[in-house]
This record gives structure tokens, sequence and C-alpha cells, in this order.
């Protein structure tokens, strides 16, 4: 039995490579997907960071601005 190449593929084999084409640009779509999504999740990190950076400066601005707290005198106990 000669195993000889058809010059003609199988419908299998058409399908095969069909169902192989379709996955490959299948996971270029979900790695480029994949990428957009890290990006946007940076960038609100970024983002994020900023205003917590700006909000612990005001606090810190307020805090240094306001009087210090005077020390309050304790009452001893009287022995009963």
């Amino acid at each position: 039995m000669s195993a000889r190449k058809s010059a003609e593929p199988s419908p299998e084999g058409i399908a095969r490579s069909n169902r192989q084409r379709l996955a490959s640009e299948e996971g270029a779509r979900a790695m480029a997907d994949a990428e957009k999504q890290a990006v946007d999740i940076r960038k609100n990190m970024a983002r994020l960071r900023v205003l917590r950076q700006a909000k612990e400066a005001a606090d810190a601005t307020l805090q240094a601005s306001l009087p210090a707290p005077t020390p309050t005198k304790r009452k001893k106990k009287l022995p009963q």
C-alpha cells in the first residue's frame, strides 16, 4: 500500500485548518483584549495614586496648621 498524498486536501483537513486558523485569530484577539485591560487598570491605579497623594498632602497641611492639643490635667482619685 503506497502512502501518497493527494493533490486535493480532504474535507477533514480543510475543517482542521479552518479550526486552527479561527483558534489562532481568537487567541490573538484575547491577548490584545487582556493587554488593553491591563493598560486600563494601570492608568486607573495611577489616577487613584495621584488622588490619594494629594489628599494625604492636604491632610498633612491641615494637621500642621491646627494648634497642638493642650494636655489636660488628670484628677487624682481620692481614696475612699
